[in-house]
C-alpha cells in the first residue's frame, strides 16, 4: 500500500501512475487483440461486430463502474486519514453491491441486445456475429466486474502494481486463447469472446487468492461481509453521478456509433481500429488523471490541501510533455498503426483520417483528465457530470450530426476534439474558482453528521 501524503508529490503521481498505465495498456489489449486477430482471421465483417458491441456492453456496465468509482475515492479518502475500520466497511459494501448489480446486468443485457443493435442500425451482415459476441460477453460480466472490483480497492489503498500483474497475466492468457479459438478451432467471434471471458475469470480469482494472503484487514470473506447501507449512501452520492454521467457517455458513443453504422461495414472496421489506436493513445495521460484521484483523496483525507495544488502542476507539466509525444506520433504513423488491424486499405484510410483530426488536441484532453481526476478524488463528481454532458450532448453530437451529411464520415469525426476543448475551458475555470474545495468541506461535514446521530440514536 502506498501512502501519497509523504514523498516527493511529482516521483510519488508517477510513480503510481505508471504501473496503472501498463495495466491500463493490457486492459486495453483484451478488446484490441480480439479485433486485429479477429480482423486479419476471420474478415472486416467480424471484425465490425466486435466494434459494434462495444457501445451497447458499455452502456449497461456503466452506471455500475460509475458507482464503484464512487467506493474508490471514499476508500482512498479513509485510508489517507487512516480510519482502517471504514475502510474494510466500505469495501464490504462494494462487494455486496457488485455482485447483485452484476446479475441484474447480465439478465437485462441478454434479453435486450437484439433490440439494441436494430437501433443502432447495425447492418445485416454484421448483426449475428454482434448479437453472439455481446451475449457470451454477458454471461462472463460477473468475472469482469469482480475482477476490477478488486482492482479498484487495491489503487484505493494505494497499490497499483498488484493489478497490473494481474492484468498483464490475464492479457497473455486472453492472446493465447483467442489464437487457439479463433485459428486452431475456427469459433470466429465467439472464441474472440471465450477467450476474454476465461481471461477475466482467472484474473478475479487470483486477484481474490491475492487480497486474501497479503491484506488480512480487507480479506474477501463472505461470513463476515456485511452491508452498510450508510456508507453505501455515501458511495451513491459520491459516484451516482460518476455513473450516470458513463451511461449519457455510453448513449453518445452509442449514437456516434449509430452515425458510423450509417456509412456502412467499412466505416464501422475504420472506426473501430482508429478508436483502438485512440484508447491506446490516450493511456499515459488518462492513467495520470486516474493517479489524481487517489492522490487528492488520500491528502484531503490527511488535510493536505497544498500538497494537492503541487500535485495539479506537476501533473499538468507531464501531461503536456507526453501530449507532444503522442500527437506527433499518431499523425506522422497514422496509417502504418491503422495496417495492424486490416489489410483493407479503405478501412485504413478511414482510420487514418479519424487519427488525423484528434491527434492535435491531445493536450486538451490531457489537462482534463487531470482535472477529472482532483474532482473525482474531491467527491465532486456532479459538476464533473455536468460538464461531461455539456461537451458530449451539446457539442459532439450535434457537430457530427451536422457535419456528417455534408462533408462525409470525417464530419463524425470533428465534434471529438472540439468537445475536448471546451471540456477543457470548463473545467479549468470550475478549478481556478476553488469551489470544489468547498464542495469537498460541505460534504465531509455532512458525513460526520450522519455518523454522529447513528451513534447517539
Amino acid at each position: 500500500m502506498n501512502d501519497m501524503t509523504q514523498g516527493v508529490v511529482w516521483k510519488k503521481i508517477l510513480f503510481f501512475a505508471f504501473p496503472m498505465l501498463i495495466g491500463n495498456v493490457f486492459q486495453q489489449l483484451y478488446n484490441t487483440v480480439d479485433g486485429i486477430i479477429v480482423g486479419r482471421f476471420v474478415g472486416t465483417e467480424a471484425q465490425a461486430a466486435v466494434g459494434a458491441s462495444f457501445p451497447v456492453m458499455f452502456l449497461l456496465i456503466s452506471l455500475i463502474a460509475g458507482i464503484a468509482m464512487g467506493a474508490t475515492v471514499l476508500i482512498s479518502q479513509f485510508y489517507g486519514a487512516k480510519e482502517m475500520q471504514k475502510v474494510k466497511q466500505t469495501i464490504d459494501t462494494t462487494y455486496v453491491f457488485l455482485f447483485v448489480s452484476t446479475l441484474i446486468i447480465t439478465l437485462v443485457g441478454l434479453a435486450i441486445t437484439p433490440a439494441l443493435f436494430r437501433l443502432l442500425q447495425v447492418p445485416a451482415e454484421v448483426f449475428a456475429d454482434a448479437e453472439n459476441y455481446l451475449r457470451i460477453m454477458f454471461i462472463g460480466m460477473i468475472a469482469m466486474f469482480g475482477y476490477n472490483s478488486v482492482s479498484a480497492i487495491l489503487r484505493g489503498l494505494g497499490d497499483s502494481k498488484t493489478p497490473m500483474y494481474l492484468l498483464i497475466g490475464s492479457t497473455l492468457v486472453n492472446i493465447l486463447l483467442d489464437l487457439l479459438l479463433i485459428i486452431q478451432f475456427d469459433m470466429g467471434v465467439k472464441g474472440a469472446a471465450w477467450a476474454t471471458v476465461i481471461a477475466q475469470g482467472l484474473s478475479f480469482v487470483f486477484s481474490i487468492v491475492y487480497l486474501n494472503r497479503t491484506h488480512n484487514v480487507f480479506a474477501f470473506e463472505l461470513k463476515t461481509m456485511r452491508f452498510n447501507p450508510v456508507l453505501f449512501k455515501r458511495i451513491v452520492k459520491i459516484g451516482l453521478p460518476a455513473g450516470i454521467q458513463n451511461m449519457l457517455f455510453s448513449l453518445g458513443n452509442m449514437t456516434l456509433q449509430g452515425f458510423v453504422n450509417g456509412f456502412g461495414t467499412i466505416a464501422m472496421a475504420g472506426y473501430f481500429g482508429a478508436s483502438r489506436i485512440d484508447a491506446f493513445a490516450a493511456m499515459p495521460i488518462m492513467s495520470l488523471g486516474a493517479a489524481m484521484s487517489t492522490f487528492v483523496g488520500q491528502n484531503l483525507g490527511a488535510g493536505k490541501e497544498n500538497r494537492i495544488k503541487k500535485g495539479i502542476f506537476s501533473s499538468v507539466l507531464m501531461v503536456a510533455i507526453v501530449s507532444v509525444i503522442t500527437t506527433s506520433t499518431l499523425f506522422i504513423f497514422r496509417a502504418r498503426l491503422m495496417s495492424v488491424f486490416t489489410t483493407d486499405p479503405q478501412v485504413v484510410q478511414v482510420g487514418a483520417g479519424y487519427l488525423s483530426v484528434i491527434a492535435p488536441f491531445y493536450i486538451f484532453i490531457g489537462v482534463s483528465f487531470v482535472l477529472t481526476g482532483l474532482l473525482r478524488g474531491a467527491g465532486d463528481t456532479f459538476v464533473h457530470m455536468i460538464f461531461s454532458l455539456i461537451t458530449l450532448w451539446l457539442i459532439r453530437i450535434p457537430i457530427a450530426w451536422f457535419l456528417s451529411p455534408r462533408i462525409g464520415v470525417v464530419g463524425l469525426w470533428w465534434g471529438i476534439p472540439i468537445g475536448w476543448v471546451v471540456g477543457f475551458l470548463l473545467k479549468w475555470g470550475y478549478y481556478k474558482s476553488g469551489r470544489w474545495m468547498k464542495n469537498y468541506i460541505s460534504n465531509a461535514g455532512e458525513a460526520e453528521g450522519h455518523e454522529s446521530a447513528e451513534k447517539t440514536a
